[in-house]
């Protein structure tokens, strides 16, 4: 797992972001590892959510003390931050852009969004109003932002078009994982609208309730925004050059 070091605080105040304080150092540290604590909670989040995370169960898991486990992690959060990184890492960031940063931006999302329903956890960190600085999310946003700055956005709208990326991505999987329909209360609510379909008839006429082909949803999803975003390719853009950071 790769990890940023930041310098202190020059005024001396605490750090609240992980990715910005610095590590502590190798030949101070405790048997314990940053990346067995980690991998630890990574599988504690898939296995029984965001709830349930606090330290003294992850403490438990790892077999270790709280003040063990302290040593490399001051809070929960900062525990939640390594965790969406390390899912981030899974899956590699594309060494080069092809010819087509459409296609780039279309692959890179869709990889994205794969990583997140494997881990669906994560659809509720943007509540706790962190930014996500870890290296390994980072690389994709400069594989993204970079896309997008060849694919004709401009620089101006840029972070407006990332995060309308982002949202799609975080809304999509965040309802996937968490709408679950059994077949008796998909036909009740299928027969609801039906009765209300002179009060609603769109709604009614169009499978609002039944629809679950999550992939297509995104497909298309996505298409309406790059569409909006009406990119075209600045000429002479290199497809073959690494990615940005690579």
């Amino acid at each position: 797992m790769a990890v940023i070091v930041a310098k202190e605080s020059q005024s001396g105040a605490r750090v609240g972001n992980v990715w910005l304080r610095p590590a502590r150092g190798a030949g101070q540290e405790p048997p314990l590892t940053r990346e067995r604590i980690v991998r630890a909670a990574v599988a504690l989040l898939d296995e029984e959510g965001m709830g349930r995370l606090t330290m003294r169960r992850l403490a438990e898991r790892l077999q270790a003390g709280a003040t063990t486990l302290y040593w490399h992690v001051a809070t929960k959060d900062d525990v939640v931050d390594l965790a969406v990184d390390e899912i981030f890492g899974e899956s590699k960031v594309p060494d080069r852009h092809s010819e087509d940063p459409r296609n780039d931006i279309t692959v890179l999302v869709d990889g994205w969004r794969r990583a997140i329903l494997r881990h669906p956890w994560a659809t509720e960190v943007p509540s706790r109003q962190r930014p996500l600085l870890g290296p390994n999310f980072l690389a994709w946003m400069e594989f993204l932002q970079a896309a997008l700055l060849r694919a004709g956005v401009s620089e101006q709208r840029l972070n407006a078009a990332t995060w309308a990326l982002y949202n799609h991505v975080m809304g999509a999987t965040a309802t996937q994982s968490s709408l679950r329909l059994s077949a008796e209360e998909t036909r009740m609510g299928q027969e609801y609208l039906r009765d209300q379909r002179d009060r609603f008839p769109t709604v009614a006429a169009h499978n609002y309730i039944a629809d679950d082909d999550w992939d297509t949803t995104f497909r298309v999803g996505l298409d309406f925004l790059l569409d909006g975003m009406r990119l075209t390719p600045r000429p002479g853009g290199r497809g073959d050059r690494p990615a940005a950071g690579v």
